[in-house]
């Protein structure tokens, strides 16, 4: 069964996954695989959320943990085979004991220090969060280059080389991190669950996510996805240039969250945003998600606007975007029955602002049980 569900913040009518509502009364569990179906209904008759409205009350992906998290940890790895030498910064929770992983790959001239919202958000929330630092492609491309060559030097960065480069320091990455967990001179010895991993990442960091959790390339297929990934967020996805996007992301198995704004362009790339809207259309059969904020820039994922920014930065924005993607990874790193109750219904909303557009299509991996 399929169909998907889409609503927008303000709206009195949504499409409400509530077909699903006579199948739970008569049945007590589900087969795999099922997809949940839409109809339009009135907003707040019936949804998902509302078959169990004390959960979606008690589920809060804002909320945090009262103990802070530590300070970030700096650490490079080395990688002799390619004699290349890879920086991570960690954000660990609190607490001592293994946490769900979430990799996070920058964009095109940024760093292990970029986006930082997110790694501290998601800490605060329990995850041990590694932002990866790819030379070639970070900030030394335009750090100390005049600014009149900055913009050529951060396209002749923008290369299928770096993209080599960047999928290959992923699977590096998680190589060291299974090491160094078991390694009790290690600060990160015993706090890595790496059966739970995410992988995230923004613009050239979301090319980077989407190759090694399931794009298909011409000739070699899904050569750089690595198993060991769960789920996929990607900040501004990006469509193949020379190939249908059906092609590229149809096999896709792990379920992906996208994220986008209306004015979502770049200066490198050539993507705008119905190349970045079309990436959720064309993955079949996983659950999906795709947030698209109103009079969002490109920026929007970073700390601050970036230079060419015409318009204001909407500060829920960001609050917008930590709920939703919390509440992504609690329900299929953590498999948090209430988190994937909130995210497949309405409630993503209710944080939203009222242009926001939020969609998404959800398969229930296991039976479905009103959470204790």
């Amino acid at each position: 069964m399929t169909g998907e569900c889409q609503f927008r913040a303000g709206d009195t009518g949504f499409w409400h996954p509530c077909n699903i509502l006579s199948e739970l009364a008569s049945k007590s569990r589900f087969e795999n695989s099922v997809m949940i179906p839409c109809r339009p209904i009135v907003f707040g008759l019936l949804s998902l959320a509302c078959l169990w409205p004390s959960v979606c009350r008690a589920y809060d992906p804002l909320a945090l943990d009262p103990v802070s998290p530590p300070a970030p940890i700096d650490l490079s790895i080395s990688d002799t085979n390619r004699e290349r030498d890879i920086p991570i910064r960690v954000y660990l929770p609190a607490g001592t004991t293994p946490q769900p992983v979430i990799l996070f790959s920058h964009g095109l001239g940024g760093s292990r220090t970029g986006s930082a919202f997110l790694g501290q958000h998601w800490a605060a929330r329990g995850y041990v969060v590694v932002y990866i630092q790819h030379p070639g492609s970070d900030d030394a491309v335009w750090r100390e280059v005049p600014a009149a060559d900055r913009l050529g030097s951060m396209q002749r960065a923008a290369s299928p080389k770096n993209f080599l480069l960047r999928v290959k320091d992923v699977a590096v990455v998680l190589d060291q991190l299974t090491v160094w967990n078991r390694d009790s001179a290690n600060p990160l010895a015993g706090r890595l669950d790496l059966k739970h991993v995410g992988m995230s990442g923004h613009s050239f960091g979301a090319v980077t996510t989407q190759a090694v959790s399931g794009e298909s390339f011409p000739g070699t297929g899904q050569q750089f996805t690595d198993p060991r990934i769960s789920a996929a967020l990607a900040f501004s996805p990006s469509s193949p240039k020379r190939r249908a996007p059906s092609a590229a992301f149809e096999k896709v198995t792990i379920p992906w969250m996208l994220m986008t704004g209306t004015k979502d362009i770049a200066p490198i790339g050539g993507q705008d945003v119905a190349s970045r809207l079309a990436v959720y259309d064309s993955l079949v059969g996983i659950p999906k998600y795709e947030l698209v904020l109103n009079n969002a820039e490109h920026s929007v994922f970073t700390d601050r606007a970036l230079p060419g920014d015409t318009e204001l930065r909407n500060p829920n924005h960001h609050r917008v975007i930590e709920a939703l993607s919390t509440a992504f990874w609690d329900a299929y790193l953590r498999k948090d029955s209430a988190a994937l109750v909130w995210l497949n219904s309405d409630q993503p909303t209710k944080v939203m602002e009222p242009a926001d557009r939020w969609r998404f299509q959800a398969r229930l991996e296991r039976p479905l049980a009103a959470p204790q």
